[in-house]
């Protein structure tokens, strides 16, 4: 009894079956569908080493929310050499909010010469080349951040030569801390003193003849300080015309949280927007000779995750590609022998046309002659 209800149960498990086996005598081969099989194999088979490959790779996913902290400090990682010696500059920033100094003590003034070595020269060039490149193909950033921590420092080379020329410039460089609101880092001539209204500087002592603002922007970041990542003014060189120009740098900065599989940091984007001017009262073209950088905070926060592909979703695609070229190559091949039959089924019948014979009564029949035993002799 139960040997009767097991082969019950497998017979209907086989007329269940939704893939029934044809017998090989059955198979007919040719060989179009055999060079369609070779097509579809190949297409197949690259289709899938694309798809290994995209499976492998990664993308930058970008959320935006509203930055709801505004007690943190806000980090400014600055690097800038200008053209003047240290004694006769000074640099500090002023805080919008409480309209006074911000501390400006882990800056570090250090005499320098100006004018780069040959290798810290191609450093500069290669900085602007990607700089211009970034401006042109936005999607570069996310291989920038993809690769922060990876790739090489994005800091200026120290000098291979040892020269022998007097330093004629001053490298600012370190960090500060400020508040997160609207602020003004500026350098300007003069050390900074404070004042009961704001603050002032000692420009009083130096010489107009000596001012001569031309910088370069090493670096400038905002936020923790991530290697190999390249920011906007990055490699920036700027050259005086006069003695009294004054450069100013509109920063708009972001703050951004970057989680990828090698890091996961809290910094900020920035953009920038650049003017300069001479400064000649009489033409009415008033202000301050030096470098200004008014940076404002957005509200807004993006966070930038790195993802990738699940597996399951790679075998799903997997057998997507699989089951539709398999698909698609057995119709394109049914409708290809059917227009083939078609076609030799029409030449077929076209060369068969009827014979008109000559009847005695002067009639024709276009019917085929019988073949008889005298016609074949």
């Amino acid at each position: 009894m139960r040997r009767l209800n097991r082969k019950k149960t497998l017979n209907l498990v086989k007329e269940l079956d939704a893939f029934p086996k044809v017998p090989e005598s059955y198979v007919e081969t040719s060989a179009s569908g055999g060079t369609v099989s070779l097509i579809a194999f190949t297409t197949i088979a690259f289709l899938t080493i694309m798809e290994f490959t995209v499976y492998r790779d990664t993308w930058m996913k970008y959320e935006y929310e509203v930055d709801k902290d505004f007690t943190s400090k806000l980090r400014i990682n600055i690097d800038i050499t200008v053209a003047m010696r240290c004694q006769y500059v000074g640099a500090d920033v002023l805080d919008l909010a409480e309209t006074m100094v911000a501390s400006a003590d882990g800056l570090i003034y250090e005499p320098v010469v100006f004018d780069l070595s040959p290798q810290q020269k191609e450093w500069q060039r290669m900085l602007q080349l990607i700089q211009s490149r970034l401006q042109e193909e936005h999607s570069l950033q996310d291989v920038i951040f993809k690769s922060a921590f990876k790739s090489a420092s994005t800091a200026l080379p120290p000098r291979e030569d040892n020269s022998l020329q007097s330093p004629d410039a001053c490298r600012i460089h370190g960090h500060l801390y400020v508040n997160k609101v609207a602020g003004n880092f500026h350098i300007t001539v003069g050390k900074a003193i404070p004042h009961p209204r704001g603050h002032a500087h000692l420009a009083a002592l130096v010489s107009h003849e000596s001012y001569n603002f031309s910088h370069r922007i090493d670096h400038l970041s905002f936020g923790e300080l991530i290697p190999g990542i390249i920011n906007p003014l990055d490699g920036t060189e700027k050259i005086a015309s006069d003695h009294n120009q004054m450069f100013q740098y509109f920063i708009t900065v972001v703050p951004t949280k970057l989680h990828t599989y090698k890091i996961s940091a809290e910094t900020h984007q920035f953009s920038v927007t650049e003017r300069e001017r001479v400064i000649n009262h009489a033409a009415g073209s008033h202000g301050v000779s030096g470098i200004f950088m008014k940076y404002d905070i957005s509200s807004l926060m993006v966070t930038v995750t790195e993802e990738h592909m699940p597996f399951w979703q790679f075998l799903v695609r997997l057998c997507g590609i699989i089951g539709g070229i398999f698909s698609t190559t057995g119709i394109l091949h049914g409708f290809g022998r059917f227009v083939v039959e078609v076609i030799f089924c029409r030449f077929r019948l076209g060369s068969y046309r009827s014979t008109s014979v000559p009847l005695p009564d002067g009639h024709t029949s276009n019917h085929l002659p019988l073949i008889t035993d005298n016609s074949m002799h």
